[in-house]
């Protein structure tokens, strides 16, 4: 069995924060006798990513995912535990561990302001000192991939959110990282441009065997990408396992949705009517008696078409948390 790419073990992180209260005497006294508290940002999180394996990282704001990703790309030291990233260390950031991961955040810049794309790419490509003919191959396979070809001569400053972003995305890869830490990359991003970042980030992982540890508050992005989840919550890992799994564990109910031949009817008597437009009800049932109520109105019923759903991801996080 191989070892995992990543390997976090009872992982902390404490930070020292200074507190006072407001008023100028106040203010004055934190000069002479200052005060501070301790924030467990992450609390002895434990668990492992395969090599080639995209896991979503979960959690609302303030969980403790930026600080998780900012350790184990060596940003930040931890506090406590070990996090181990194909085998180093690293918060001691050795040149061969840098040469293998790549750190995506989405509301932070590397690429240059005021100069064209391409000169960006110049610069990593000295930051790694890639081959000439190695780099120049790469930037072709992301320009097919992200469609790039109209943008690389453009100062940064002239593109929109979404075309910089497709290349924050390509100068984070021109050195084809092994693990990719993606910290929310589509925020901001409308909804076609999520689609072919998330396209792109598939094909990637495909192409190159990547491992990808992956932040976003948008469903649609670990819905699509992963297979498996991680969620946290104030510091503290809640959930660990599969997608599927994470929706029956904490998801009881599920959604009917009908389309009556008549186009209205009343079908408060088999669950709880959540939504009631255009002729389709939607109905929440408790999911043991899903297959009853099914055919309860099958039967009873004038149905033009009926499905059965699983609730919203966004729904099942949001009873993690509550639980929690």
């Amino acid at each position: 069995m191989a070892a995992p790419a990543i390997d976090v073990r009872e992982l902390s992180k404490t930070y020292e924060v200074p507190v006072r209260e407001g008023g100028l005497a106040a203010a004055l006294k934190s000069l002479v006798q200052r005060q501070t508290r301790q924030v467990e940002a992450v609390k002895q999180m434990s668990f492992a990513v395969a090599p080639g394996e995209i896991v979503g990282f979960l959690g609302p704001n303030g969980a403790g995912k930026t600080t998780s990703l900012k350790m184990l790309s060596g940003l930040l030291h931890p506090s406590g535990g070990q996090g181990r990233v194909l085998g180093f260390e690293p918060f001691k950031r050795q040149r061969d561990f840098l040469r293998q991961i790549t750190l995506v955040m989405g509301n932070r810049n590397q690429l240059i302001w005021d100069i064209p794309v391409i000169d960006s790419f110049e610069r990593n490509r000295a930051i790694y000192r890639l081959a000439r003919s190695e780099y120049q191959q790469t930037v072709e396979e992301l320009t097919a991939l992200l469609d790039l070809n109209a943008l690389l001569d453009k100062p940064v400053r002239n593109l929109s959110l979404g075309e910089r972003m497709k290349c924050e995305i390509a100068a984070a890869l021109l050195h084809k990282p092994q693990v990719l830490f993606l910290d929310e990359p589509t925020i901001g991003l409308d909804v076609t441009m999520q689609r072919r970042i998330r396209a792109f980030l598939t094909e990637y992982n495909q192409r190159y065997g990547a491992t990808v540890l992956l932040t976003s508050h948008y469903m649609a992005d670990v819905e699509a990408l992963c297979k498996r989840v991680v969620v946290i919550h104030h510091g503290l890992l809640l959930f660990d396992g599969q997608l599927t799994e994470l929706v029956q564990r904490f998801s009881p109910h599920k959604t009917i949705i009908v389309e009556l031949e008549n186009g209205h009817g009343d079908l408060g008597n088999y669950g709880e009517i959540v939504a009631s437009s255009e002729g389709r009800i939607s109905l929440r049932v408790p999911k043991t008696e899903t297959a009853q109520v099914t055919g309860r109105i099958l039967s009873e019923q004038p149905v033009l078409d009926l499905t059965v759903e699983d609730p919203p991801i966004e729904d099942v996080i949001e009873e993690v948390f509550e639980r929690a």
